[in-house]
């Protein structure tokens, strides 16, 4: 779809979490820009700039900023914890403050320094089998699938296999099939974790609309919560996921997520990549 007026320029910033990498949009003080179109071009990683992720910050009447999610096939993401945490840490930094509120689709979550980290409340779990959504009401805490998983909504929908050992689990070819299954009307991400110890988690990711990544922080979130409904762990556990580790732990305000942030690099797209989309 051709933009009437495409700017000449538009910046953006990428960054990652534990390898989950992001294009990041501040679109305060104008309108919104990125379309379904404009997310597929710019997460082509041979013709654009590739991501796991996109995030677009807008002003807010409500929180210190607004936040819209987009996945690399154009479709809209109603959380992303990695992508929360880095722009987070950015909106840290910009205001100098400890703590600031970021509005999703989830709701409104707090951001906090946490050393050289950043922690975000991503909320309370979503238990109820609409809540994640489902398509019909089964147990969330045994769905009617081969490997017994783990439904879990964390303002987006997720399914957590759990796994003897996730290095040798075909995450690319079960994640897929997982996804599209008819349980899962939205579709759903897809974890696969192997519990190590009451306090620590091996997990892989297959996230809906990207594929593999290197981490997940929703994902991680909901296999945290997961893994302590089967009574497999504590409500605080480490997690090492492909890219790194993360801190879970959920409290009674919702499910903090710390772990570091990355800025790699501000740039702007050409205004010639602009009008081809």
């Amino acid at each position: 779809m051709q933009h009437e007026h495409p700017p000449s320029r538009l910046p953006f910033l990428k960054m990652h979490g534990l390898g989950n990498d992001f294009v990041i949009f501040d679109s305060r003080g104008s309108a919104a820009v990125v379309t379904p179109e404009l997310a597929r071009a710019i997460g082509d990683r041979n013709r654009g700039v590739g991501f796991d992720q996109l995030a677009e910050i807008r002003s807010s009447d409500m929180a210190d900023i607004d936040l819209d999610f987009w996945n690399s096939d154009g479709s809209r993401a109603g959380a992303c914890g990695n992508a929360t945490r880095c722009v987070g840490r950015l909106i840290l930094d910009e205001t100098g403050k400890d703590e600031v509120t970021i509005r999703t689709e989830r709701g409104i979550l707090i951001a906090r320094r946490a050393g050289d980290e950043v922690s975000v409340n991503m909320g309370h779990p979503q238990l109820m089998w609409d809540e994640v959504p489902l398509s019909r009401p089964v147990d969330v805490e045994h769905l009617p699938l081969d490997g017994d998983p783990v439904a879990v909504g964390m303002g987006n929908p997720h399914v957590v296999f759990f796994v003897p050992n996730a290095e040798e689990t075909d995450v690319a070819g079960w994640g897929r099939k997982v996804e599209f299954d008819p349980l899962f009307p939205q579709r759903t991400n897809v974890e696969f974790a192997e519990v190590r110890a009451r306090n620590e988690i091996r997990m892989r990711v297959w996230e809906r609309g990207t594929g593999i990544t290197l981490a997940c922080g929703s994902g991680a979130c909901a296999t945290a919560v997961a893994a302590n409904l089967r009574g497999l762990t504590d409500k605080k556990v480490r997690m090492e996921v492909d890219g790194g580790w993360l801190t879970l732990d959920w409290r009674e305000d919702g499910v903090w997520m710390t772990g570091p942030t990355q800025l790699v690099f501000k740039a702007e797209f050409d205004a010639s990549f602009l009008e081809r989309v």
